[in-house]
């Protein structure tokens, strides 16, 4: 259950972080709401990577949830290429947060595969 609220709750404050951002743009290349068609296709970027993970949090089935872990894997490596990146632009906050991203979406894969929810649903009453 609280799988599922985390899931939704990431979505919702993803799309809050676009919007706050949106309305206070850094500069010319970032997302602005002075130019609507690209604001809705980063919001339309964001959602659609974000849909599957929250679809797939409502069930507790073993091959949705390895598809979870799988789908999670690819998020995981994401993050350890941020790492590589902040080695050739030495930045050590950049490696920090690709290190920590990567223990978070491990740990976060390692508990999806061993959920211990799913004796407790398996009892019937």
């Amino acid at each position: 259950m609280v799988k599922r609220f985390s899931m939704l709750i990431i979505t919702i404050l993803a799309i809050g972080t676009l919007l706050f951002a949106a309305k206070n743009p850094t500069g010319p290349n970032t997302v602005s709401f002075d130019e609507p068609l690209n604001l809705l296709m980063s919001l339309g970027t964001l959602i659609v990577l974000l849909l599957p993970p929250v679809i797939l949090s409502f069930f507790n089935h073993l091959v949705l949830n390895i598809i979870f872990a799988i789908y999670q894997a690819f998020i995981v490596l994401t993050f350890l290429g941020l790492i590589i990146v902040g080695f050739v632009i030495p930045s050590s906050w950049i490696i920090a947060i690709g290190a920590l991203g990567a223990i978070v979406g491990i740990s976060s894969i390692v508990v999806t595969i061993l959920d211990p929810g799913k004796k407790a649903n398996s009892v019937s009453n």
